[in-house]
């Protein structure tokens, strides 16, 4: 009799252990709580985004609870990856101009949700201390620009149109130089400190702007576009999966003054973007909850 109770006892706790290990971390979808509480997101190494996407990571980490992956990938490979599903979301791309050769592929495999910054730019940048305003003005001033405009990742919007703007300029004496956000402004700030003329690709908001007296050479073909807005776009599905997440992405939005100031401490010696995406998170709670609302 001991020893068909005992069998009963070993046979019911074994099943207690196997129900409980198939509910353990289950969720209303089914996935286990890990999986579902993981959110990845893409973003190019330009500072807009690097600033950007830390602010949403600090929020879905700090306020909701979420692990939260950044994979930094070129500008098309970004939107390729949202497309496909293999991230759940980005909030860097720059329309109707910069990005919409890009957009224009995908914008029936994903979800945009809209402006999260408005009023940027994008067009070629010089000191003010150069004494010329137009684009139409370069061909005749290539000498002092030693031939090259300074450019950033190739691939990158502004790049695309830099490629067209030399063709519609004429500006058979120019060169596109390649290079990261990092060696522009490296290149920028070298130029300064002599006073010497210089060109870049450039865009706004960004921390040079606050840093150095800097113009927009004017654009009359219009090449580069007028104001533009940064948009997050998702991918299909992310409303169902992760309700929470995909309502605090939809409601994400701030200034172009609210991203500069975070850019500004992220170029400080030994800067952490995470750590400053805390800090401004902190000194904004006002927003940040109305994001959350």
């Amino acid at each position: 009799m001991k020893k068909y109770l005992v069998l009963t006892l070993i046979l019911m706790l074994s099943l207690t252990l196997i129900v409980g290990c198939g509910n353990s971390g289950s969720n209303e979808g089914g996935e286990s709580g890990e999986a579902s509480k993981k959110v990845e997101l893409a973003y190019v190494e330009w500072a807009t985004e690097i600033t950007s996407n830390n602010v949403v990571k600090v929020v879905l980490e700090e306020k909701l609870g979420y692990d939260v992956e950044l994979t930094s990938v070129g500008a098309a490979a970004m939107f390729q990856a949202v497309a496909m599903g293999d991230v759940d979301g980005i909030v860097a791309a720059w329309l109707p101009t910069t990005h919409n050769s890009y957009v224009d592929k995908i914008k029936d495999d994903v979800e945009d949700l809209g402006v999260n910054l408005d009023g940027t730019r994008i067009g070629l940048v010089v000191p003010k201390y150069v004494d010329i305003d137009s684009i139409e003005e370069l061909k005749a001033n290539a000498d002092k620009f030693d031939g090259k405009i300074i450019g950033i990742e190739p691939g990158a919007g502004i790049m695309d149109k830099t490629e067209i703007a030399i063709e519609e300029y004429g500006l058979d004496n120019f060169e596109l130089g390649e290079g990261t956000g990092a060696t522009m402004t490296a290149a920028l700030a070298d130029a300064l400190k002599n006073e010497e003329w210089v060109v870049v690709t450039g865009w706004s908001p960004h921390w040079k702007f606050a840093r150095w007296d800097l113009k927009y050479l004017e654009d009359p073909k219009n090449i580069y576009g007028g104001e533009e807005q940064i948009h997050t776009i998702v991918r299909k599905g992310l409303k169902e999966d992760m309700p929470e997440v995909y309502t605090f992405l939809d409601k994400f939005n701030w200034t172009p003054e609210d991203m500069e100031k975070v850019m500004i401490w992220n170029e400080e010696e030994g800067a952490d973007p995470y750590e400053n995406a805390k800090r401004w998170v902190a000194e904004n709670e006002d927003k940040v909850n109305a994001w959350l609302e």
